[in-house]
């Protein structure tokens, strides 16, 4: 039996963590929700996607991620109802309560509204990058699409070579963003280097506050460069801010450096502060 949203819900726990999902507004375990099948959504990826932090039950950024929900939406042509959506993300919560974990937002082609609540995957203090050519599907650019099973292959690549995450890079060896982040890099000459979104990058939310807090230079950097890095960080939803401990086999001087140190402590920061507006 389904529970619709404004009920409580029985929450399915892993590791102690409530997994709750919600279909177009009605909420039970994640085990237990259910989505119709012949959607395309399902048959062809043909939707989008967000996940969001969720600190003590509060979703960092929530206006930012739907907004850009939205662009993702209006891009590939698909409509949905948000104000439906934010009612049924504030439902959802309610009954999750305050938990440290992130909420995973879907729409789809066949007109389903999915939120879910999601345990944080485990991120090492540091991680190994192998960089995998990639060449971008320009009408995607931007989009966090359904349709990322060329990221998760790329991923795949890497860990098959040794890494624990790719980093993509186009055929003339620019350097683009691993599949679920965004990448940082200290230039040889001290400058703090991050992938242009024109070069058809995610405008990731976590990028987007580095950048407002710290010295970054956006531009179109080549393979090479990274690979000279004195040291580089990954930044991202569930992984805030990761060190990068070697790129394709090279150890990187210091993993994590001062650098990476200082973007740690500005995103927490712009986290402290954003979260006790909420």
């Amino acid at each position: 039996m389904t529970t619709k949203a404004s009920q409580v819900a029985s929450p399915a726990v892993t590791s102690g963590f409530p997994e709750l999902a919600s279909v177009d507004g009605t909420v039970t375990p994640t085990a237990a929700a259910m989505v119709p099948m012949k959607d395309d959504g399902l048959y062809r990826g043909d939707g989008a996607f967000e996940v969001i932090r969720l600190y003590d039950g509060k979703p960092f950024a929530l206006v930012d991620h739907l907004d850009r929900l939205g662009r993702s939406a209006a891009a590939i042509e698909l409509e949905f109802d948000r104000a439906a959506l934010e009612a049924e993300i504030a439902a959802l919560l309610d009954q999750a309560g305050p938990v440290d974990g992130q909420l995973r937002l879907i729409v789809t082609r066949g007109g389903r509204r999915i939120a879910a609540t999601e345990p944080i995957p485990n991120h090492a203090e540091t991680l190994a990058l192998a960089t995998v050519t990639y060449n971008p599907t320009v009408i995607l650019n931007g989009v966090k699409s359904l349709s990322y099973a060329a990221n998760m292959q790329a991923s795949r690549l890497a860990k098959g070579r040794g890494a624990d995450e790719a980093v993509l890079v186009r055929p003339d060896g620019t350097v683009l963003e691993p599949p679920t982040s965004a990448i940082f890099w200290v230039a040889a000459g001290g400058e703090l280097r991050t992938p242009a979104l024109d070069d058809g990058v995610l405008e990731s939310i976590t990028r987007d506050r580095l950048i407002k807090a710290l010295d970054v230079a956006e531009g179109s950097w080549n393979v090479d460069d990274l690979r000279a890095a004195s040291e580089a960080f990954l930044a991202s939803t569930t992984r805030e801010i990761q060190a990068v401990a070697a790129i394709d086999g090279i150890a990187l001087p210091a993993a994590p450096g001062p650098r990476t140190k200082e973007a740690q402590q500005a995103f927490a920061e712009t986290l402290g502060r954003e979260l006790r507006e909420l």
